[in-house]
C-alpha cells in the first residue's frame, strides 16, 4: 500500500509502498479516507516530540471503513465508517485508568507516534479506542473533529463554569471550540499575534465580544483562558488577563518554556494547568454535542502525495481551512 513515512527527524516525510497491515486481536483494519493534519504532525517531524517510532506513518485525525475484523471485535461490523483518534490504546489496569484518567497511562500508545497512523491507505486500530462517527458530517469535514475537536473540547471543560473566556491563539481547535462556547451563550475574547487584523476580524465575526493582540489588555478579566498556541510567554501574559480564581489551560501537546513571572500573577487562586491526551469520554461526549451545536469544520484537500505540502501550508498558515490529506 501507498504511505506517507517519516524515516528520520527534520526530513520530509517519503511516498513508499509498504506492506498493508493485518490485524490482530481486538483490532480494525481501516481503510482510510480521510486524515486530517494536526500541528503535532510538525512537532514529531521537528524533532520537538523526541520518542516517535521509526520509520513512522503520521496522522492521528483518521476517517476510514472498516475493512476487516480482528478476532474478538465487537461494536463494529465491515463496512462501518469510524475514526481514528491519538490516543491509540491503554494498559487498562494502571492507577490511572483504574480512575477514569486513561489519558495519563504510562503504557498508553498513541496514533501517528508510537504506532503508525492514518497517512496512508489502510491503518490498524484497537477498536475499543475508535469511535462511530455522527452522520451529520461527511468524510473530509469531520476529519479534524478527532484532534482539533477532542483536544480543544478537553481543553474548554477544564474551564468549568467560567463565563468570560480568552481564546490565545485562533487556529483549528479554538474556531472549533468557539462555537460550542457561544452556543453556551459564553463571551469569549480572542488574543492573536500582535497586528493579525484578519484573523481579530474573523474572531468578531464568529460573535467573539472582543479580539487584540496577545499584548493586549482585555476590555474585562477573564474567568478562563485557554493557550492552543505553543508560546510559553503567553501563559504569565493570561495569567495577568485573569480574575481571581480564573485558571488558565495550556491546551497543546509542546510548548517552548514559560518565562518566570511574579507570584503576585498566580496569587488570589489562579491555576494553571495543561491538557495531555484525552479520553474515551471526552470523544463519546464531543460526538454528541457537535452535531447538536452544531459545529461546523473548514477543510482545505490535500492528495497523499502532497502531504509534505499540507504540512509546509499548516505551519506558515497558508491556509483557508484544516488541510485534510484524501486517500484516493
Amino acid at each position: 500500500m501507498r504511505a506517507m513515512v517519516l524515516e528520520k527527524p527534520k526530513t520530509p516525510l517519503a511516498l513508499l509502498d509498504v506492506p498493508k497491515p493485518e490485524p490482530a486481536r481486538g483490532q480494525l483494519l481501516v481503510h482510510v479516507i480521510a486524515c486530517a493534519v494536526c500541528r503535532t504532525d510538525l512537532h514529531i517531524i521537528d524533532g520537538e516530540l523526541s520518542e516517535p517510532k521509526l520509520p513512522l506513518i503520521l496522522g492521528h485525525q483518521i476517517v476510514g471503513h472498516v475493512d476487516q475484523l480482528g478476532e474478538n471485535v465487537t461494536g463494529f461490523a465491515i463496512g462501518d465508517r469510524v475514526g481514528v483518534p491519538w490516543l491509540g490504546s491503554t494498559d487498562g489496569d494502571c492507577v490511572y485508568c483504574r480512575t477514569s484518567r486513561e489519558n495519563l497511562c504510562d503504557r498508553a500508545k498513541f496514533t501517528g507516534y508510537s504506532i503508525d497512523g492514518g497517512y496512508a491507505e489502510f491503518t490498524v486500530a484497537d477498536a475499543r479506542f475508535c469511535f462511530h462517527l455522527p452522520e451529520n458530517y461527511n468524510d473530509l469535514e469531520v476529519a479534524p473533529l478527532l484532534c482539533a475537536g477532542l483536544i480543544g473540547y478537553r481543553s474548554y471543560r477544564k474551564t468549568g463554569e467560567a463565563r468570560k473566556l480568552g481564546l490565545y491563539g485562533f487556529g483549528n481547535a479554538a474556531h472549533l471550540i468557539s462555537q460550542i462556547a457561544l452556543h453556551e451563550r459564553r463571551e469569549i475574547f480572542v488574543f492573536t499575534r500582535p497586528g493579525d487584523n484578519k484573523t481579530q476580524d474573523d474572531a468578531r465575526g464568529m460573535g467573539a465580544k472582543w479580539a487584540g493582540g496577545s499584548d493586549e489588555v482585555p476590555p474585562d478579566k477573564l474567568d478562563a483562558a485557554i493557550i492552543f498556541a505553543s508560546v510559553g510567554p503567553l501563559v504569565p501574559a493570561a495569567l495577568r488577563a485573569l480574575a481571581k480564581g480564573g485558571a488558565v489551560v495550556c491546551g497543546g501537546i509542546h510548548m517552548s518554556d514559560i518565562p518566570s513571572f511574579p507570584y503576585v500573577d498566580l496569587w488570589n487562586e489562579r491555576l494553571v494547568t495543561s491538557v495531555a491526551n484525552l479520553t474515551r469520554r471526552d470523544g463519546e461526549e464531543f460526538f454528541k454535542l457537535a452535531p447538536r451545536v452544531p459545529v461546523k469544520t473548514k477543510v482545505e484537500i490535500f492528495s497523499l502525495e502532497n502531504a509534505n505540502s499540507a504540512l509546509e501550508k499548516f505551519r506558515t498558515g497558508d491556509l483557508s481551512g484544516t488541510p485534510v490529506i484524501r486517500i484516493d
